[in-house]
């Protein structure tokens, strides 16, 4: 009997991937949540932890390596506070040199980020009036050479691992040392009578378009945007119906040649003149160069972009800034050796090798696993850090911001879970926070194979933990 007995026991516990509750209730009510009918083609991953210990209260399957989505976001971010720190600001330099204006950038992927401008009170276009300022105040009225220095970070602009359809879209821009304007434009049709106007934003002569616009008598606008093989020509083609336009945001080839072609036109525009073309090279070795405006952007605001609105180019300017500032002459930062470098952050964890695979840094590359241990094991270094408060504000807020702002509305979820969701197809995530009368607890949940109701039962998870350690 006491065989037999033992049989049936293992053979439970792989069926539940070593479930280990420590409290009955909350193991009762997420098993529910994953077994549930709607939830048959999802495999879930979760493991939940106390805050202040660490001490697991639920978990299954955790040690399983499972594609993040968005949620390695939260490695990256807080591999960037333990290897730059949390006053570290990220830094563009603007130098001159007789007539020769040289624009030195240091990585900052919110340079010109209309939201980030928002926020401060900037208005579009800002930095361009503020450099021309700079000239006039030196009495410059003309240039004879303006310099673009992207050394800060290496020339592969894209990981090689994102999908070739990705690639176009604004969420898979190229990463630069000179960002600007999230590396992006907005492509807009409207109808002006019988024909289809293209404009875009920020205005700017880099590039030309191949208006293939279909006009519409009534219906709805739509509008796709392409490059091909004529650099800086975009294909615009779609519907265009009066009374209304559609636009897209589009990601940028040679994203600082895009910066240099806006500088010297807004320049121009404030009557300075200019070269024809702009120059890129790498500029710490020669002599002369005066800093005349240095622009700068808190680490808090890049990890609020980063985590709260899951902006990949934040995230990949954190690996490649890593390695930028762990390398002699402070150039050429790589994802390979940001990634080396996290890597290295996570095994002071306790995190083994056999637990992780990183390939970029914000997740949507299909090559990065992580387990759900991971994943709480570096939210809890983060809690019980001095830095807690840094980090976890840069979380989105249920009910209230970021990617869960549409979720958690209810009084006894708004506010109190926080956390990053993560998506890519076939995979949805969440790892963070959950604030409980009982106190706070870290959760990871990762999922594949599922459906869009897995959202809903990943919620649910989250939404467990705080009714059962409710008062």
């Amino acid at each position: 009997m006491v065989k037999g007995f033992g049989k049936i026991l293992v053979i439970a516990l792989l069926g539940f991937c070593f479930a280990l509750p420590a409290d009955a209730s909350l193991t009762s009510d997420i098993n529910a949540i994953v077994t549930s009918k709607s939830q048959k083609n999802a495999h879930f991953t979760v493991r939940v932890v106390t805050a202040p210990t660490g001490r697991a209260v639920y978990t299954r399957c955790a040690d399983e390596l499972m594609i993040p989505a968005s949620n390695m976001k939260i490695i990256t971010s807080a591999a960037a506070i333990h290897y730059l720190g949390p006053g570290y600001e990220f830094t563009t330099k603007v130098g001159l040199r007789g007539r020769t204006l040289i624009v030195i950038g240091g990585g900052d992927p919110l340079l010109g980020d209309p939201d980030t401008d928002e926020k401060h009170g900037r208005k579009p276009g800002w930095l361009f009036a503020d450099i021309a300022k700079a000239l006039k105040e030196r009495s410059v009225k003309s240039l004879d050479e303006i310099i673009i220095d992207t050394a800060f970070f290496d020339k592969n602009g894209v990981c090689p691992n994102w999908s070739a359809n990705d690639l176009n879209q604004d969420y898979a821009c190229e990463v630069s040392g000179l960002n600007y304007n999230l590396n992006c434009i907005k492509v807009s049709a409207k109808r002006s009578g019988s024909r289809a106007i293209i404009y875009v934003e920020p205005q700017t002569k880099y590039f030309s378009f191949s208006n293939k616009m279909k006009l519409l008598s009534k219906g709805q606008s739509v509008i796709g945007v392409m490059h091909n093989a004529q650099p800086n020509k975009l294909l615009v083609s779609g519907k265009c119906a009066p009374g209304n336009g559609a636009s897209a945001d589009v990601a940028i080839k040679k994203p600082a040649g895009f910066f240099g072609v806006l500088l010297a036109e807004n320049l121009s525009r404030a009557g300075i003149r200019v070269p024809k073309q702009v120059t890129q090279r790498y500029t710490a070795t020669e002599k002369g160069v005066k800093i005349i405006r240095a622009y700068e952007t808190p680490m808090a605001d890049v990890l609020e972009r980063c985590n709260t609105d899951s902006l990949n180019l934040a995230a990949e300017a954190f690996v490649k800034t890593i390695s930028a500032e762990n390398t002699t002459g402070r150039i050429n930062g790589e994802w390979h050796h940001g990634q080396a470098l996290v890597a290295r952050y996570l095994r002071t964890l306790g995190c083994k090798d056999s637990e992780f695979v990183l390939d970029d840094g914000s997740g949507l590359s299909r090559k990065n696993k992580l387990t759900a241990n991971v994943i709480t094991k570096v939210l809890l270094a983060r809690y019980n850090s001095p830095n807690r408060k840094l980090f976890t504000d840069s979380l989105a807020v249920g009910g209230q911001t970021g990617t869960i702002g549409k979720y958690f509305k209810e009084p006894a979820y708004k506010g109190n879970v926080i956390g990053k969701t993560g998506y890519i197809s076939g995979v949805r995530t969440f790892s963070g926070l959950c604030k409980t009368p009982q106190g706070v607890y870290i959760f990871s949940i990762l999922t594949s194979g599922g459906s869009p109701s897995t959202r809903t039962a990943i919620n649910d998870i989250a939404k467990a933990i705080i009714k059962n350690n409710a008062l």
